[in-house]
């Protein structure tokens, strides 16, 4: 049994915070359908796919993400597309690994970072600096990430709290020769999920993206203080707007709309070309329902058609 225990303190923001996501993510459960949370999972996975990749500097974007998970072949770099590819199994995995798990972190970093880097899945050999960060000597690497395992394994600390303390001290030992940002925020949200499964549905990483800046300082503020407290506050905060953002739309859409036409509206965002003939056999309606429900879409202004037959859908997000 480890004695090891990170430094952090719980504050009342953190308190405060804590209590308003089990609040919101109950308001959540109890607003939403299952037919509704597997579209927003899907059309958040992208967008969670895009904001933890951006924030590494690959811009392929959203539209690329979706071609690529769909098999088509799009434009981009070799590395580029290597890293979406990456993160597209990686995440395909999100619900299959046991948080608690080093061999399951390490097999997940093998699966993110297999096409780029040789030493996937396996904690760095050199010594590495990130900005003004120097983190610890490789050959200390194993037996921190070992304690941080065993921490986990043995805290009674809640699973919110785990998650943000777990992803902060990563982030300060470095484990990886590359992939660490991307890894860090994948394992938080593994956590999440263990926690609770609508976490799955959640943007976060993409929330984070929008917060880029506030994301490296809180990572540096800890650092300074040593403990991880500012990172926590920060990442419960991202945490909470992600929840709210979700949870204004799914109760908007149950305010507005039945739930074939709120279907309808997250097929044609994650896929601007749908057919009628898809939808109909994904809603489990005939083609002339989801011709009847397209066109008082069309009629509330919350859907348009561009470019005729040949052309695509947009949402308008009047609803939202």
């Amino acid at each position: 049994m480890s004695n090891y225990k990170p430094p952090y303190t719980i504050t009342s923001k953190i308190l405060d915070l804590t209590s308003k996501i089990a609040e919101s993510m109950s308001e959540l459960k109890h607003s939403s359908n299952q037919n509704l949370t597997l579209m927003l999972r899907k059309k958040n996975r992208i967008k969670t796919l895009a904001g933890t990749l951006e924030i590494e500097g690959n811009f392929l974007g959203e539209e690329k993400i979706t071609a690529l998970l769909d098999g088509k072949r799009v434009l981009g770099t070799i590395p580029e597309i290597a890293e979406v590819e990456g993160a597209i199994r990686a995440y395909q995995e999100l619900e299959n690994y046991s948080y608690d798990d080093i061999n399951d972190l390490l097999n997940a970093h093998k699966i993110l970072m297999s096409e780029i880097l040789t030493t996937a899945g396996s904690f760095r050999s050199s010594n590495v600096r990130v900005g003004e960060h120097i983190a610890p000597q490789a050959h200390f690497v194993p037996e921190l990430m070992t304690q941080l395992f065993d921490w986990l394994n043995e805290s009674d600390e809640h699973m919110l709290l785990k998650s943000c303390i777990f992803h902060y001290e990563f982030e300060f030992i470095h484990p990886f020769s590359d992939g660490n940002g991307r890894m860090g925020r994948l394992w938080q949200s593994v956590m999440l999920h263990n926690y609770n499964p609508l976490f799955s549905s959640l943007p976060t990483e993409s929330i984070v993206r929008d917060h880029q800046q506030e994301y490296y300082k809180a990572l540096e503020d800890a650092t300074e203080l040593g403990e991880s407290t500012p990172f926590i506050e920060f990442m419960l905060k991202m945490i909470l707007e992600a929840i709210v953002k979700v949870g204004k739309e799914v109760g908007n859409k149950v305010g507005n709309l039945t739930e074939n036409q709120m279907m309808i509206v997250e097929m044609m965002k994650v896929n601007s070309k749908v057919s009628a003939k898809l939808l109909a056999e994904e809603v489990g309606i005939s083609v002339r329902k989801i011709e009847e429900n397209v066109a008082k879409l069309k009629k509330l202004g919350i859907i348009e058609r561009v470019g005729g037959t040949r052309g695509h859908w947009e949402v308008k997000e009047k609803n939202d």
